[in-house]
């Protein structure tokens, strides 16, 4: 229930961003009409048809996005020679065609009665359905990527549909507010015919700007307001608890407050089976029936994880403190990206991160799946007799944390426990986060989850294509310069000189980058407000802004050392093949 509020309130959002302008002129259009037989049906078919194409787009294949991509071209035209008739009813009147006629049709309304009217808005809306393109800001990618990962479900289904449902609202008191202004200047000037013709000649607009990629472009630019904000807010005021152990929420890297450790620590469940890993790394297999008498912890967690790279001080320190005293720490590597399914890109990472308690490659997510786990990182507390006694979601409370595993050890009948350990110091991107300060969030660079990108004529999915950025970025807008393909989580440079640029707010700027099939090292350049870092390089980067990506990981670039304002991040890849991931900050 949390989640569906949260969803119509994020939807309810959209009307203050950008991203909702071409769909408008298509709704103002029918405001001369009743409400009931006219906007209503056109709202259902568009929150309906949204819900639908989010679903199949979130679990399908790329056969979901070639359908799309033929929905949508049958729309502008459907809507355009709507937009015509409109314009002129001559125009209408003159071509007899079915397609031509069911425009006109369209475009007349509830005119020619009411179940035909109310049957023509809602095909308008289907139509309007395939078109609009919301930005997707926290909420809607905290939907999207729990369908990714938890495969199509009706919960994912009304989720979309609540987000679209609250997009309609908001449209729909936008449309009641339009009817009046339209009233007035009938009554004022007589203007009837002419407000008709602009209604027809919005719309025209609306259509060639979608047609053109302005929609998720250039209207981002010109965007007066960002929600991403609000929606952040929402979602830290809404924050889904636990319940009867089964979590109310699917999200990808996202913190979640921790169960408090007390003294009657609850029994939230049996260990589930480990049995879906597909390897071990650091130990042979390991099953719950073998981990009986001892208390385990299971870290879920993947290597190009930010927030979970920034947890391993402490896991790493507890399994040093306790493992003699019957402590077992399992990390679950679950991927989050492609690359990371693969065991040597993981034995690399688990030996330079210096683990050495046994790790589980969960490439399948079932053991994900089988714990009903959300997040990255995810701890599970687990007492000698193989139940559930708490979990933590996210970062920091670890002093908590480590209160659950004293506990559990007393419990098992250990004795005479080292003191609680001091906080750990971690180096590079293991370092805890200023989060004081940080402003931009996680940004996926890939088509499937981007959000704030704001090259002209937005992303051409699938295609090599010459980008450029816009002038001036508001502040977490980014774009891509020079030679690109964007596929579903990465874009690729196809030539050097590609580059990056992003307007950010936070300590530290870290991407995740890949060097593709080359076997050589990519170089590439970083700058900060146009200059070389100096003082404020990451650990991956030289003071003069130089570097080079040598495997699929994180890689930290910026690290400011007075931190608390807006930058603009650059970065230049010298060699083509170079695969970027995803933003991060700290």
């Amino acid at each position: 229930m949390t989640l569906a509020v949260l969803a119509f309130l994020g939807g309810a959002l959209t009307i203050l961003s950008p991203c909702i302008l071409p769909v408008l002129p298509f709704i103002f259009a029918r405001t001369e009409q009743p409400f009931v037989r006219s906007t209503l049906p056109l709202l259902i078919g568009m929150a309906g048809t949204f819900a639908a194409l989010s679903t199949l787009a979130a679990v399908g294949g790329s056969w979901v996005v070639h359908f799309n991509n033929y929905g949508r071209l049958l729309a502008l035209v459907l809507l355009a020679l709507s937009a015509l008739a409109l314009l002129s009813r001559r125009f209408g009147d003159w071509i007899t065609r079915p397609l031509v006629a069911l425009g006109a049709r369209l475009s007349a309304g509830s005119a020619g009665g009411g179940r035909a009217g109310i049957a023509g808005a809602l095909l308008l809306g289907v139509a309007t359905g395939f078109l609009w393109a919301p930005c997707a800001g926290p909420i809607l990618a905290l939907i999207l990527t729990g369908a990714a990962l938890g495969g199509p479900s009706s919960a994912t289904t009304a989720l979309l549909f609540a987000y679209a449902l609250g997009a309609a609202c908001s449209l729909a008191l936008a449309a009641a507010a339009s009817t009046r202004v339209i009233a007035a200047l009938k009554r004022s000037f007589g203007a009837g015919e002419w407000v008709r013709r602009a209604l027809g000649a919005a719309v025209l607009l609306a259509v060639v700007a979608i047609a053109l990629g302005w929609d998720t472009g250039v209207l981002t630019r010109l965007s007066l307001a960002n929600t991403a904000h609000l929606e952040q807010s929402l979602i830290e005021q809404f924050r889904p608890a636990r319940a009867g152990g089964a979590l109310q929420s699917a999200a990808a890297s996202t913190a979640v407050t921790a169960t408090a450790a007390d003294a009657s620590l609850p029994v939230e469940g049996e260990m589930p089976s480990l049995s879906g890993a597909v390897g071990w790394l650091n130990s042979p297999p390991l099953t719950r029936e073998a981990l009986r008498g001892k208390v385990v912890l299971v870290d879920f967690w993947t290597y190009s994880c930010i927030n979970c790279l920034r947890t391993l001080p402490y896991v790493k320190s507890w399994y040093a403190r306790y493992r003699d005293q019957g402590l077992v720490v399992i990390g679950v590597h679950s991927p989050e990206f492609a690359f990371e399914k693969d065991a040597d890109n993981v034995r690399r990472a688990v030996r330079d991160l210096g683990i050495t308690y046994p790790v589980a490659l969960d490439n399948n997510l079932a053991v994900w799946q089988a714990f009903n786990n959300q997040y990255w990182p995810a701890h599970y507390f687990i007492d000698a007799q193989g139940r559930i006694r708490g979990h933590h979601f996210g970062e920091g409370d670890y002093a908590a944390s480590e209160q659950i595993l004293r506990q559990l050890l007393s419990e098992a009948g250990a004795q005479h426990l080292d003191a609680a350990t001091s906080a750990p110091s971690g180096s590079g991107a293991q370092a805890a986060a200023d989060e004081q300060d940080i402003q931009s969030p996680e940004t996926y660079i890939g088509y499937q989850r981007a959000a704030s990108f704001v090259s002209p004529g937005g992303a051409r999915e699938d295609q090599a294509h010459q980008y450029t950025a816009p002038a001036t970025l508001a502040l977490n807008q980014w774009a891509l310069t020079g030679p690109w393909k964007v596929e579903g989580e990465r874009a690729v440079a196809t030539a050097g000189a590609a580059g990056i640029v992003f307007r950010f707010h936070a300590r530290d700027l870290h991407l995740v980058l890949g060097p593709g099939a080359a076997a050589h090292p990519l170089r590439f350049r970083v700058t900060l407000d146009g200059h070389a870092p100096g003082d404020d390089h990451g650990a991956d980067v030289a003071a003069d802004g130089s570097g080079e990506v040598g495997e699929q990981r994180l890689y930290q670039l910026l690290r400011e050392t007075h931190p608390g304002a807006d930058h603009t991040f650059a970065i230049e890849f010298l060699d083509g093949g170079v695969e970027a991931y995803s933003f991060t900050f700290g």
